[in-house]
């Protein structure tokens, strides 16, 4: 690393010639290949925009200029430029660095990011506020092609062609966003590539009119009506224009010297935001990653010669992978199931579907909204959509959940895919939020799974139940269930006991079932005998098995792996409460506290918050502990 080892800032960035940039990229490049190779991450992603991070690192001030990266996971190179080159072996491990963007990281993270669609709308707020403080530092969003799809980033551009501010866009064309994009925004962007010579030549004629004396004006205006007839009939780049921005490109996004004259062309224009559309390839500079960009969108560990992936060895096939083959089963007896994802048809399980029943699946791309409320005008004319949309994803959608589909009653599933926490991806992507958002919303039902068998059982239950229902499941492998039997029909609100003894019931909720099975067990070791039930659902709860225990038990651990606050618990509590049994048995309520929990390998985060085998069989020891003690020492009397 000839040039990149004397880089520790944008600064030292900006000293070389412009003739250096290239190989800077190209080491970059390199050490993001050798590290992913390793530990994994982001892979494809941040191969594409390494270029663009060194061409606008280099033709701009920053930290002073503001830069917004959208979504974050193809910024990998700019956090190598910005100090932290030493750092990327930890990216996404626990107490190392994250894989997106955070503002308490680093002073060139000038906004946190890590859902997509974000940038535009941040950025513009950054203009207006550095506008009414009279600065004149430039503010610049990058966005990809398919994030700029987003309902969000498109209100987004609506204001910002109505402001006026000074704000430069730079939009990553890759033609993906970690599947292929979709829509006909996408079709517009094909056709622009065609037609970006059109501007100057534009630019040209206006300037040559303008120039001639006498009858230029009236030469120029004329010819306005022609220009703008021709422009809407045969110009893609004319609804650029019509919303208010001014439009550069498209640029070779893979090019250093094009990009940084593009960024300077753009610095000159005052009067208004303006687009520099610069064309790359996700998974640029390796060959795998480029011919296969979907999968190598973000990788594990791999070989840095073949490609191969280094996989572990995995006991039992994923949630996603039985949900997905599940789902296709089901829809292969009932042609009104529909199959619908939000950009995530492959790590939701929908790419199954969408293969062996295109005409009946839908990747509606970075739309949660509209995902939400196309699949409620799909349950108003008797189908029944199932979104597979990933936990944290759906808060995007919340207010069309509600609005559209709950109110409505309509006949809508949910199916929440990582569920609890998820790992190296970190606060933005941990879904333990899903429990607290749904149960204050009525009409739904809400249910979790304790294994990937009764899986296949609730997804049939789900589409069986009229009305709206969601079920939530965590990431990664499952327990090695039985998922070859046919699924069975659950009671709606009905749970299961499946250990029962002794004056201590631990009510777990999903993926939170098993651990408590070990932990009674090694409870039972120490003459603790504990009843565990598997509560199912959430929404409506077993109610008569609930208040049965709160008067026969003297201790009841509640177990989610979700947010505490508002959560499963809560909702038990909640239930003794309204049947006066709060004072009656104890409850201990185990989750995530209210704070945000970092990034990291799952199974070490769990076990932080004390959600494993172990956590939990201290947990309900020392609450016993307690009980006893109070229970041996005399009481007082009055006089």
């Amino acid at each position: 690393m000839d040039h990149l080892e004397n880089i520790n800032s944008p600064a030292d960035l900006r000293r070389l010639p412009l003739d250096e940039l290239q190989p800077v990229a190209d080491e970059i490049r390199q050490y993001i290949l050798e590290t992913m190779s390793r530990i994994g991450g982001h892979t494809g992603a941040s191969l594409g925009a390494i270029e663009l991070a060194v061409a606008m690192h280099y033709a701009f001030d920053t930290p002073r200029d503001r830069l917004v990266w959208d979504v974050g996971h193809q910024a990998y190179a700019h956090k190598i430029l910005t100090g932290r080159r030493e750092l990327l072996p930890t990216i996404k491990q626990y107490g190392g660095i994250s894989g997106f963007l955070r503002r308490d990281e680093s002073e060139y993270d000038t906004f946190g990011a890590g859902h997509a669609s974000t940038s535009l709308s941040a950025a513009l707020g950054m203009a207006i506020a550095r506008d009414r403080k009279g600065d004149h530092y430039h503010v610049v969003a990058l966005i990809g092609d398919a994030s700029l799809a987003g309902g969000m980033a498109m209100e987004a551009i609506n204001q910002a062609g109505h402001l006026k501010s000074r704000l430069i866009v730079v939009l990553n064309d890759n033609e993906m966003s970690i599947a292929p994009a979709v829509g006909a925004l996408t079709g517009y962007l094909n056709r622009i590539r065609s037609a970006h010579n059109y501007h100057r030549f534009k630019d040209e004629v206006e300037e040559t009119l303008l120039a001639i004396p006498s009858v230029g004006e009236r030469l120029h205006h004329a010819a306005k009506t022609m220009k703008d007839a021709i422009a809407a009939a045969v110009l893609p780049g004319a609804l650029v224009s019509e919303l208010g921005f001014k439009y550069i490109g498209y640029v070779d996004g893979h090019n250093p010297r094009a990009l940084v004259a593009a960024f300077r062309e753009a610095q000159q224009i005052k009067d208004g935001p303006v687009i520099v559309h610069a064309l790359t390839t996700k998974g640029k500079g390796h060959p795998q990653a480029e011919k296969d960009y979907y999968r190598w969108h973000a990788t594990g560990p791999f070989d840095l010669k073949s490609g191969q992936a280094l996989k572990s060895k995995a006991s039992a096939p994923t949630y996603t992978a039985v949900f997905g083959n599940s789902l296709v089963q089901l829809m292969e007896k009932d042609e009104k199931i529909i199959a619908l994802t939000a950009a995530m048809p492959d790590g939701t399980g929908i790419c199954t579907a969408l293969e062996k029943f295109p005409e009946r699946s839908f990747d509606v791309g970075i739309a949660e909204q509209h995902c939400v409320t196309f699949a409620a005008g799909m349950s108003c004319e008797g189908l029944k959509p199932v979104c597979a949309i990933y936990s944290t994803f759906l808060q995007r959608g919340f207010d069309q959940l509600i609005h559209d589909v709950c109110i409505q009653n309509l006949n809508v599933k949910f199916c929440l895919d990582r569920g609890g926490v998820a790992g190296g991806d970190g606060p933005t992507h941990h879904g333990l939020l899903d429990i607290a958002y749904l149960r204050g919303v009525p009409n739904i039902v809400v249910m979790a799974p304790k294994d990937e068998g009764e899986m296949r059982d609730m997804l049939f239950t789900m589409v069986e139940h009229v009305g709206p229902a969601a079920m939530r499941y965590p990431r990664g492998s499952g327990v090695g269930a039985d998922i070859n039997r046919e699924p069975q029909l659950l009671e709606i609100g009905k749970g299961e006991i499946l250990r029962d003894g002794g004056e201590i019931a631990i009510v777990a909720y999903g993926s939170m079932v098993h651990p408590s099975l070990q932990a009674a067990e090694n409870l039972a070791k120490e003459k603790i005998e504990t009843t565990v039930v598997n509560a199912r659902f959430v929404k409506p709860l077993d109610a008569p098995l609930l208040l049965a225990l709160a008067k026969t038990k003297r201790l009841i651990v509640t177990v989610e792996e979700a947010y505490l606050a508002g959560g499963f618990g809560s909702a038990i509590l909640e239930l003794l409460e309204e049947n006066g049994l709060q004072d009656k048995v104890r409850v201990v309520r185990m989750g995530i506290p209210d704070r945000l929990v970092t990034h990291g390998d799952a199974k070490l985060l769990l076990a932080k918050y004390g959600l494993d085998a172990d956590g939990i069989y201290t947990r309900v020891k020392e609450s016993v502990d307690v009980m006893d003690d109070r229970r041996a020492k005399p009481q007082k009397v009055g006089r």
